[in-house]
């Protein structure tokens, strides 16, 4: 039987691959958006018209619907959560929130991590609101059987999105023989995984009454450096990086918002144990290598010189930052 299933969002990154995963497989799915992606509409999703931040209008939107399963791909802020708990209190049977894996203790103690890894992140703002999301979540879990399920995905990706902080710009240096920057020595070790490889292991979730109560993060098995990230990215672009590397302090001096990023997130190792979800999604296996994902990137981006942006100003700040580090290095 079909589970009847909303997803507030459903066109991003992530959420694009788990839908087009959910209605290849029957699900009844809903979209609450605003009817403004740069995405299609998937094949067979029914449109809602709503906007989440304006909660009058979800009430319109959704009326007498009841839903097996709501899963919300856009809050961020505890705000966001008791919105959620005022709408669907009594709507839904499974409520699935999406978390971050950067909401893990960082830098962790140990590896592999686990669901169980502490949460714990002094140094970004951003999985700092996630986790009070969770605790929210937790709470209206054990006060009042809200049927909430976490997930926690790390650095997931699609054809649109380069793993590097200035995304094509990054690429453009590298093929015009420019020196790109790498935070550290570039042998942290860290994890991608491709939005269709995540879809696999979410939908498998979706409907599930075991899950209600647990927190998983889905991703895939594959550990890499981020020296083999760029060099798969360069292979992929035709060209070769000339990589300079930089602390990620000082880059954090220079550029707060990248610097946040680094320090709370992918400058630390992240090799993460998915023993949990496979035990509740049995035939979850990501099976997508980065080397196929790099391609696909490239393809993406090539095939419209409109995609192919340049930003200037990071351009200059990538400039700036390695004549400074280079400025003080023994000649």
């Amino acid at each position: 039987m079909s589970i009847k299933v909303l997803f507030i969002g459903g066109t991003g990154v992530i959420s694009s691959a788990c839908s087009e995963l959910a209605l290849s497989r029957g699900i009844d799915l809903y979209l609450l958006n605003r009817g403004q992606s740069t995405r299609p509409l998937p094949k067979g999703a029914k449109q809602l018209i709503g906007d989440i931040r304006q909660p009058e209008t979800v009430e319109a939107a959704i009326q007498d619907h009841q839903f097996d399963v709501v899963v919300n791909w856009i809050a961020f802020t505890v705000e966001h959560i008791e919105t959620d708990l005022k709408l669907f209190r009594g709507k839904t049977n499974q409520y699935i929130f999406i978390s971050s894996a950067s909401a893990y203790q960082t830098p962790p103690r140990k590896l592999p991590i686990t669901e169980s890894t502490p949460l714990h992140n002094p140094h970004w703002a951003y999985s700092r609101a996630k986790m009070a999301c969770e605790d929210r979540l937790m709470q209206a879990y054990r006060e009042e059987d809200f049927p909430v399920v976490i997930i926690r995905p790390s650095h997931t990706y699609d054809r649109t999105k380069i793993p590097a902080h200035h995304y094509y710009t990054t690429i453009n240096r590298m093929r015009q023989g420019k020196k790109v920057i790498l935070h550290g020595d570039g042998t942290s070790l860290w994890t991608l995984t491709h939005h269709r490889d995540f879809a696999k292991g979410f939908v498998g979730l979706m409907g599930n009454s075991q899950a209600i109560g647990e927190a998983f993060h889905i991703t895939s098995d594959e550990v890499l450096t981020w020296n083999q990230i760029y060099e798969a990215l360069a292979q992929a672009a035709g060209t070769t990086a000339d990589i300079v590397y930089l602390p990620s302090r000082l880059i954090a001096a220079y550029d707060p918002e990248w610097g946040e990023k680094l320090l709370g997130d992918k400058a630390n190792n992240m090799v993460l144990d998915n023993s949990k979800i496979k035990r509740y999604v049995p035939d979850f296996e990501a099976t997508i290598p980065f080397s196929v994902g790099a391609n696909e990137i490239m393809a993406w981006y090539d095939a419209d010189e409109a995609r192919r942006e340049v930003d200037p100003e990071a351009e200059a700040l990538m400039d700036k930052l390695i004549a400074v580090y280079e400025g003080v290095l023994p000649k």
